[in-house]
């Protein structure tokens, strides 16, 4: 049988008006919040666009057998394999390895809520709703607090007393360069160590919990029956960032690296797995630079949307007082908040561009009065030819 059960609740046409009332208020602060997004985002791009076409045009390749104090203060790109004079070690399970970065992460086995409300709208504009809540078990890696469940009693969670951690060499070496955190914490690659069964005993000896240790699937399963997992088993694994080729853009500040503050206000510091060009490292750059741009916009347009439905909301909740009108309502108010939404964020992104890059902009409607005035002609003239009269056939 399933391991779930049903509230329901209602709420009065009065009581949705009030409902609806402050939804105003959240539309309108979440329309301002967009807009100033929106108009940051442009800025943003702007920026960001400027300080990598600055570092493009002045990087230089440096070597990595030996620090050339000519470059000092330079942006720099060097290419070479990281090393360490220390390796890496988790003392909780004595799980060690060599790397840049050892990530463990735990997963606890436990109760979770999941909740799904149907909403029927009744005549007279009050609203029923009914709200099934479900219980199941499974993985999760933050733990749950069963406290807050609907229905706690038979779901009880233990706390959790295992967490995921990250253990990072202090310190690495690229040749003659010395690595420290803020490019160690760049490095990626990192991929799955796994473990063996004979290492089982050494990390029963580590652990100091009560629980059975087994390692089962390259990963430590703490518990009685790793194939009939309870409540309060963990599941134990490990990712490491290996020692390898890397490639790092950044300010050469005697022998380590540092942001390059451009002119344009970014800090430049850039590392990327293996031997990268620099062309290639601005370029993905760049690429991330228009991705987010452009990922930022569309959340701009969507709350934008959500924010003019909202104030818009107590519409609705007036013609709810006969169901069928209240969803004709809807799809009207929501068309609207669309077309409103589309045309606020046009004009801000718009008003932004005027704002960050007015020569750009001015050119861009130059180009445009152009193009319209040489199709206009063209238009014209075509109308003229095609009025005027044959010319009349020889006798």
């Amino acid at each position: 049988m399933s391991d779930s059960f049903q509230e329901v609740t209602s709420v009065s046409w009065f009581g949705r008006i009030g409902r609806s009332l402050i939804g105003i208020l959240i539309g309108l602060v979440m329309l301002l919040s967009m807009i100033v997004l929106l108009f940051w985002n442009e800025g943003r791009a702007v920026q960001t666009a400027l300080s990598l076409a600055e570092g493009a045009g002045i990087v230089v390749s440096a070597p990595t057998h030996n620090v050339d104090a000519a470059n000092d203060g330079k942006l720099v790109h060097v290419t070479g394999t990281v090393t360490a004079n220390q390796g890496l070690r988790d003392a909780d399970f004595a799980v060690s390895a060599t790397g840049v970065r050892l990530t463990r992460s735990a997963q606890m086995y436990q109760w979770r809520e999941e909740q799904r409300s149907e909403t029927e709208k009744k005549l007279g504009g009050g609203e029923e709703t009914v709200t099934t809540y479900t219980y199941s078990r499974g993985w999760e890696s933050a733990a749950i607090d069963s406290s807050r469940f609907k229905k706690p009693e038979g779901h009880q969670n233990p706390g959790k007393e295992i967490s995921g951690k990250r253990f990072q060499i202090p310190q690495g070496k690229l040749g003659a360069f010395t690595l420290d955190d803020p490019v160690l914490d760049m490095v990626g690659g990192d991929d799955q160590l796994v473990l063996t069964p004979d290492q089982a005993p050494a990390i029963d000896a580590a652990y100091r919990g009560s629980k059975r240790v087994n390692v089962v699937d390259g990963s430590i399963y703490l518990g009685v029956n790793p194939t009939a997992p309870a409540v309060g088993d963990y599941r134990i694994s490990y990712e490491l960032a290996p020692l390898g080729v890397i490639s790092v853009i950044g300010r050469q500040d005697g022998n380590k690296f540092a942001p390059y503050k451009t002119s344009a206000g970014d800090a430049l510091l850039m590392v990327d797995t293996g031997e990268v060009s620099a062309e290639r490292m601005f370029a993905d750059a760049v690429s991330a630079n228009t991705v987010i741009t452009w990922l930022l916009r569309a959340i701009g347009l969507i709350f934008l949307a959500v924010g003019f439905g909202l104030l818009m909301g107590p519409i609705g909740v007036l013609f709810d007082v006969i169901p069928f009108l209240g969803s004709i309502a809807r799809i009207g108010t929501t068309t609207i908040a669309i077309i409103l939404a589309i045309l606020t964020g046009a004009l801000t992104i718009a008003i932004a561009w005027f704002w960050y890059r007015p020569l750009l902009s001015l050119s861009i409607i130059a180009a445009g009065i152009l193009v319209s005035m040489a199709v206009s002609y063209l238009g014209r003239r075509r109308k003229t030819q095609a009025t005027e009269p044959s010319a009349a056939p020889a006798q």
